[in-house]
This record gives C-alpha cells, structure tokens and sequence, in this order.
C-alpha cells in the first residue's frame, strides 16, 4: 500500500503552485491567492512568508483598495533580483536575455548570423559571452536560478543533445549543446535546452495569445518550418522529445524536394525557400545554387518574406500568386492538424505570421474544404502576440520550471 503525500511534499506542492500564480499572474493579493488556491489564509500567509524569506516574492500594501476595511497585501515577483538566462538559436540570429521572475525581461542581447553550421565552440562561446556582459550589470544580492536555450532543430529529452540541426551545427551525429553550454556559462547550473516551435507554443500558452488555453497548436517558420502542440495545458513532447515536427509532414506527394529526404513536405511547400522562388527573389550563390533572399534588394530571412507580403499588398501580380500557392498549401497542412488534434486556437509566428497576414483567405478557404466542420467551427486562427521574442520567452519559461516546481531548492540555497 503506497503512502499518502508527506506534509513536506504538500508544503513543496503549495509552494510552487503560489509561485507560478506570481510569476504567470503577476502580483496578485493574498485574498486572491486564497480564492484561486482553495487554502485558508493563514496557510497563504505562512506560504508567502516562505517565499519572501528566500527573496522569490515580496509583500506590500496595495496602492488602491477601493472597500473599507484591512487591505490585503499585495504579493509581487522579485523580479529584478531573482532571473534567468534565456537563449535563442535560430538560422539568422543569435540572442540572449536576462529575464527576472515574472517574465520580465531585465537585459538583452542580439547577434545577426549568416546561414550555415556554426561551430559548437564558437556558438556557445557567443552566447558565454552574451552572458558575462548582462551578469557585469547585476547587482550583488541578484541570483541566477535557471538557464535554457531554444533552438532550431530536434533536441533529445533529458540531456539538451541536439540531433539533428542543419542550419545551425557542423554536421556532427550528436551535439552535447546543453552540457557545453553550461560548463563556457560556469554557473553550475545545467542548461536546459528545448526546440524552438515547442518553446513558442509554451510561450504563447503561458503569456502571449494563447493564455488560459488548454489546446492549441504553434506553427513556427524560419528557414523550416516546426510546431508546438499544447494538449490538455501540457506540451506534446513525443517519447523522444521531437514531437511537433510537423513541417515533415506530406501535402504534396511527389512535390518540392525537401532537407529531410522525402518530398512535397510542408516546410517544402510553404517554407522561406518555395514562397522567395515563387515570387521570383532568390538569388544564385557561388556555386550556382539558390539562395533564400530578395534578388532586387539584397534582404534576408524574415525580411525577405515581409517584402513579398508588402509588395503583395501594393499589387505586385507575381507576389500576390507566390502567397495564393503557399497559402493554399499552408491551408492543408492546417486542416491536417486540425483534424486530428481538434485544437481551439492554431497560432502562426516566425515568419509564418507574415505569411499567414498575406494568404489568410486562402488558408480558411481550405480548412473550409478540408477540415471537419466540428473541428474547425470553434477554431481560432491567431497570429504569434510575442512576435519574434516568442522563442526567447519560451526558453525562459523552461529555465523557471524547477523552481516553480520545487522552490524549495531556491529556499535551501538561500539558507546556505
């Protein structure tokens, strides 16, 4: 017969549980703490009294009440004293951020890269050194509690190993990102390492447009295309940790030639690459190659795209066909996914968002053909709220989870 929870495991428990209404909900009274977490006051106030203890929160007396009476204190995050650091590696940018309790993004630093491999040492000496110059502004008495990356390719669960990741890695079998990560940081903390898409869907869901949805899906374009799936308010991870990677899923049998090996995937159908071809902006490289970018005015990436949609909108034929096509097959890898996850909002970011602003009749026009009226009836098409920091507060967030989890551990070192 198994043992029930200990009053310590509660105590972890509870903890937590009013930690993460601080640093989700921002500052909240004590009386509302103890409506939403169904406990009595004196427990929230010995809860709360632990948390200030260890500098985590902060009590204070509201600047308004409006009703006769005590005033209940007002519990706030220390968000300038107690932070992350979060990361984001993507194929045209490297950037890192300070980022206090609470969410709030203390300091930061961005990078522009240029496509292709970059050398793990190189990389995470980068991103080491983005790091040294934020911690050179902090004020003694603040603590880093957390650190983790987002990046742009599949990461094994459990150790922050990246497997496969063409844009940014030397093709090696295996990357140790995390563990290398974190020994150039030399926090002694462990580096927490997770796919872009899925920290944009987990960004989104926690403090973008998605909050208080309990199933939604996050489809994020760069140079590929990947997905973040919230079911039930967890993240769809997969066995391994590479669920989501729905840019590798087949629209268009025997289409366009895609990285993966296979063909007529929708990252091939809708990515950077098929809608610049399509509007006739690539441009040849050294080897005769093409290259994702604006022939005509030498852009990039996001930028890129952003000028075929703007040259759309001024009437630009060709451009305006480049975002019908597209649309049209970004429209079916959608009804796809709607039909089997049945999700209440599908939200667009990278350079997806753009691509969605510009083609959204064509995307509804096939759900219209091609989802199941239950499934899409209730649906909510969105585009990303935190734009192109959406990855960046993802990684936060998967940087605050063990101490929202077990903030005990930040109460031990504390006590230290």
């Amino acid at each position: 017969m198994r043992a029930g929870p200990s009053q310590e495991d509660i105590r972890r428990h509870n903890l937590g549980a009013l930690l993460r209404h601080v640093h989700l909900g921002g500052p909240i009274s004590r009386a509302e703490l103890t409506s939403r977490m169904g406990l009595n006051r004196s427990t929230i106030m010995a809860l709360t009294s632990d948390l200030t203890a260890a500098g985590l929160v902060r009590e204070e007396l509201p600047r308004e009440t409006g009703r006769a009476g005590r005033p209940s204190l007002v519990v706030r995050p220390e968000s300038s004293r107690v932070y992350v650091f979060a990361f984001d590696v993507g194929p045209d940018r490297l950037a890192a951020a300070r980022v206090g309790l609470g969410g709030v993004i203390l300091d930061r630093r961005e990078l522009p890269r240029a496509r292709g491999p970059f050398e793990l040492g190189e990389l995470v000496g980068v991103l080491a050194g983005f790091a040294r110059q934020m911690r050179r502004k902090t004020r003694p008495d603040t603590v880093c509690v957390g650190a983790a990356a987002a990046v742009s390719g599949g990461v094994r669960k459990g150790d922050g190993v990246i497997t496969f990741g063409p844009n940014l890695m030397t093709p090696e079998r295996e990357v140790p990102f995390g563990e290398e990560l974190g020994r150039r940081l030399g926090l002694g903390l462990p580096v927490s390492v997770g796919n872009d898409a899925n920290l944009g869907a987990l960004a989104e869901h926690s403090r973008g447009v998605g909050v208080s949805v309990k199933d939604l899906i996050y489809l994020h374009g760069d140079v590929g295309i990947g997905g973040g799936i919230i079911a039930g308010g967890h993240l769809l991870g997969g066995h391994d940790g590479y669920g989501g990677e729905v840019g590798h899923m087949v629209v268009n049998p025997g289409g366009r030639a895609c990285g993966c090996g296979s063909h007529g995937c929708l990252e091939a159908e809708v990515g950077e690459r098929a809608l610049l071809e399509a509007a006739g902006r690539t441009q040849a490289g050294q080897n005769g190659e093409a290259q994702n970018g604006d022939a005509q005015s030498g852009k990039h990436g996001r930028e890129a795209v952003r000028a075929v949609v703007d040259a759309a909108d001024r009437g630009d034929i060709v451009a305006q066909e480049a975002l019908k096509r597209v649309g049209d097959w970004l429209g079916l890898g959608v009804a796809n996914l709607i039909n089997i996850f049945n999700p209440e909002m599908l939200i667009f970011g990278g350079m997806l968002r753009e691509i969605y602003l510009g083609s959204a009749a064509r995307v509804r026009s096939q759900l219209t053909l091609h989802a199941m009226a239950p499934q899409r009836e209730r649906l909510r098409l969105r585009t990303s709220a935190l734009a192109d920091d959406a990855t960046l507060v993802g990684a936060a967030e998967l940087a605050f989870a063990h101490v929202l989890a077990d903030p005990l551990e930040v109460l031990a070192r504390a006590g230290s």
